[in-house]
């Protein structure tokens, strides 16, 4: 698993409207103008995609955070 940093540029990718470096550890999905449903899903693919790791929509709504995100991913992975 990458480092909190890496993880924050991977998710980045996947908002054509973000600035890279906007997102932040304490950052909340649901504050950015950008976020959407469609979001949700594409972070979903993403990381099962980038780190092998199952997440659904209640592990998003559960989380109030970046870094809560970068936690689960973390503790999920087997390697």
């Amino acid at each position: 698993m990458t480092n909190i940093e890496g993880f924050i540029s991977t998710l980045e990718t996947e908002f054509d409207e973000l600035d890279p470096g906007t997102l932040r550890p304490e950052t909340k999905f649901t504050d950015l103008d950008e976020w959407s449903s469609m979001h949700s899903l594409i972070i979903i693919a993403l990381i099962d995609t980038e780190y092998g790791v199952t997440i659904t929509g209640e592990d998003l709504m559960s989380i109030s955070n970046v870094e809560g995100l970068y936690n689960i991913v973390k503790s999920r992975q087997t390697h």
